[in-house]
């Protein structure tokens, strides 16, 4: 699967399913059937949408840490707490699980907003709020986490 790219304001209905916009529709053709995994954020009220194969990879990783260590454990377990797996149906549509909807404050306008290998589904106000709060220290983020060494991006 190639690196996702977009953001995009979309509409839940009634019934909190969401219409999956266009772009990324196509970007994810190649998995869509497949199926993917929607989960609780760890940083943010929001919700993160995996491509199964993506959540395989995730979860071949866990799978490596030591289940005899309480806080591997327990890790793995809040981790994985309210995991739903969820497909793409043949409207286009996604079912936001009711559990889901109701940690990530969805109401009716969201934000669908790619994060590399993932989608992340936002509330619209929670999302613009998240932006607007990140703006002020961005700069500075950026530099800490993209500055360290130019040979890393084939600078000499």
């Amino acid at each position: 699967m190639d690196l996702l790219t977009g953001t995009y304001d979309c509409k839940v209905d009634a019934k909190g399913r969401l219409m999956m916009p266009a772009p990324l529709k196509k970007q994810l053709a190649s998995v869509l059937e497949g199926g993917f995994v929607l989960r609780r954020s760890v940083f943010q009220k929001c919700l993160e949408l995996y491509p199964m194969s993506e959540w395989q990879v995730l979860m071949q990783k866990m799978n490596k840490l030591n289940r005899f260590n309480k806080k591997n454990n327990d890790f793995i377990r809040r981790f994985t707490a309210g995991v739903k797996m969820v497909e793409v149906d043949v409207n286009g549509r996604l079912l936001i699980p009711k559990d889901l909807t109701v940690f990530a404050d969805i109401t009716k306008d969201i934000v669908v907003a790619s994060a590399i290998n993932i989608i992340e589904i936002w509330d619209k106000d929670l999302y613009e709020q998240a932006i607007d709060d990140a703006a002020v220290d961005f700069a500075d983020l950026a530099e800490e986490v993209m500055g360290q060494d130019d040979e890393d991006y084939g600078i000499s």
